[in-house]
């Protein structure tokens, strides 16, 4: 086709403007590739030079991990003072008894599973790489290595406190570090899973259920079904309570609640059904969350299973309001319960400072044979002129009696608020022969005791008191978790997980001496129900702060 001159000329302009564009998009883009590797040299130099300097700066002050085996440790050493012995709390392991599931050559890993593809119609289902492989199965296969892998008789000494000059000193005991283990006893292509909450709600429960669904499915990569047991142990049988499929899609939003989503219960406890139960359903692991008393079922679950010839892991999480289960730092839910408890606290202070005359406010809180939470709850809220727990003796009269300190208290500033646990006041008001389903003992009315016997007293001396009543006890159990047992909820889920994975069982998981640690259940609830010392360091702060007289007996 011809052109004319004006159109040729109109074409070729045309050409050239295509081609400086062309061009010049080239060289945009090799000038921003340009730019992209020299800022990422730039940020690979500026990540050396600030790790080089972070060295140097731990070379300085002895912290160099790359040789702290080989280096002499700063400060004073200390003669005669060392560790000859160590006994560790060995934790059952099954494959003493029965050989490994987990395929050979199999690596220990963190799936990498995403919420975004569900594969089954029943919502719940997740699939994702394998938690490992062998060697002809390994191409594709996507994981996150553990930055840490326990290994065999890893351990934390209980017994952190040394004196020299004592004899002992040089003998600890030591409990198995809780953790990721290389070798896993479970092959996640054939789990399946049961989780039961027994006993009194506590906060937290939700958080346990979660994350154990969560662990399991979306960090081991199991495929088979997570069922969670509703009522306690009568959900193993008992038709009214089916059990609920557990899945990360179901558990996601429980940890924003109180109380627990598979309900609970106490007693019901039935061997032969409980077993019955995971034969019918394959149960390969079982993971029991109550207190000492439950915990003693666990393990007769445990032993039912090795006679049994089941090939099962029985794990425990120690669940208690009272904080009263040995060994262990606390429980969860504890430190929520506190919190908790301080609203009514608050609100005993408003009301007697603001009733007229001689306002008197009484706090009841939970606390059958421990005063953990009363004693805790005292010390966080500052305002608290009596606290009277189960192991420091009530003396109400006489020198160092509480009703002669609180009308003392009541004339310096005007009001006064006492705090009590519930099994405080026995050695006055007797010992009830009655229990509950789980064997508990009734308690005396020590609120309403209180009450009355500070109403007597100021009249006795020609004065009225006007007395409020607080009884809180089931509220501070039943609040969510807090952010700081909602980390501990997840740290005992998640270790629970790792050491029923790896084939431990007959164990619980908990915090011991600020560190995730495995115990043998017959252990853990030998000792169990502690009690507080009323001759350690929280009673004397308690005491601190009221400024109440100690009525322990000096030794």
């Amino acid at each position: 086709m011809a052109f004319s001159p004006k159109q040729q000329v109109r074409e070729n302009l045309s050409e050239i403007a295509l081609f400086t564009a062309i061009s010049g998009g080239f060289a945009a883009a090799k000038y921003l590739q340009g730019k992209n590797e020299a800022n990422n040299q730039k940020r690979d130099r500026a990540q050396k030079d600030a790790y080089a300097k972070f060295e140097r700066s731990r070379s300085i002050t002895g912290m160099s991990g790359n040789s702290a085996e080989d280096a002499v440790p700063m400060g004073t050493l200390i003669e005669g003072l060392t560790i000859d012995e160590v006994y560790l709390w060995e934790i059952e392991h099954l494959s003493k008894t029965f050989p490994s599931e987990a395929p050979e050559g199999f690596v220990n890993l963190m799936t990498k599973t995403g919420y975004n593809i569900r594969t089954d119609d029943e919502g719940g289902r997740f699939r994702g790489s394998l938690l490992g492989a062998g060697k002809e199965e390994s191409a594709g296969v996507e994981g996150t290595s553990y930055n840490k892998l326990i290994g065999t008789h890893e351990c934390i000494l209980t017994d952190i406190v040394k004196k020299p000059g004592v004899s002992s000193n040089n003998r600890s005991k030591a409990f198995v570090r809780a953790g990721p283990r290389k070798n896993l006893h479970f092959n996640p292509q054939t789990v399946n899973a049961a989780i039961v909450t027994c006993g009194g709600l506590c906060p937290g429960l939700n958080n346990v259920i979660r994350e154990i669904t969560n662990t399991l499915i979306l960090t081991y990569g199991i495929k088979g079904k997570v069922w969670g047991i509703r009522g306690g142990y009568k959900g193993f049988y008992d038709p009214a309570y089916e059990p609920v499929r557990l899945t990360p899609k179901v558990v996601e939003n429980i940890h924003h609640a109180g109380g627990t989503m598979l309900s609970s219960s106490r007693g019901g406890f039935d061997l032969d059904k409980i077993l019955a139960f995971i034969r019918k359903m394959k149960i390969k692991q079982l993971y029991v969350i109550g207190g000492d008393g439950t915990h003693r079922g666990a393990f007769r679950i445990h032993e039912g299973c090795m006679e049994a010839g089941l090939n099962v892991a029985v794990a425990g999480i120690p669940k208690t309001i009272d904080n009263d289960v040995d060994h262990i730092d606390r429980s969860f839910g504890f430190q929520s319960a506190v919190e908790a408890a301080q609203e009514a606290i608050r609100c005993a202070k408003t009301e007697a400072s603001c009733n007229l005359p001689n306002g008197v406010g009484i706090v009841k809180l939970m606390g059958r044979s421990a005063g953990f939470i009363a004693a805790h709850a005292t010390l966080g809220s500052g305002d608290v002129d009596l606290c009277l727990v189960p192991e420091v003796p009530t003396v109400l009269e006489g020198e160092i009696g509480c009703l002669p300190h609180i009308f003392e208290r009541v004339h310096q500033k005007g009001y006064a608020v006492i705090v009590v646990a519930e099994g405080a006041g026995e050695d006055i008001l007797g010992t009830s022969t009655e229990t509950d389903a789980s064997g508990n003992k009734k308690l005396p009315a020590i609120g309403e005791f209180m009450k009355k016997a500070t109403e007597i007293y100021f009249k006795k001396h020609g004065e009225t008191a006007t007395v409020k009543y607080i009884d809180p006890s089931y509220m501070v159990r039943s609040v969510p978790a807090n952010a700081t047992d909602s980390l501990y909820c997840m740290q005992l889920a998640q270790n629970a997980v790792h050491g029923a994975m790896a084939g431990f069982t007959g164990f619980s998981v908990g915090l011991c001496k600020n560190k995730m640690v495995l115990l043998p259940i017959p252990n853990l609830v030998a000792t169990s129900p502690r009690m507080m010392s009323n001759t350690g360091r929280t009673w004397e702060r308690v005491i601190t702060c009221t400024r109440q007289p100690n009525t322990v007996p000096r030794a």
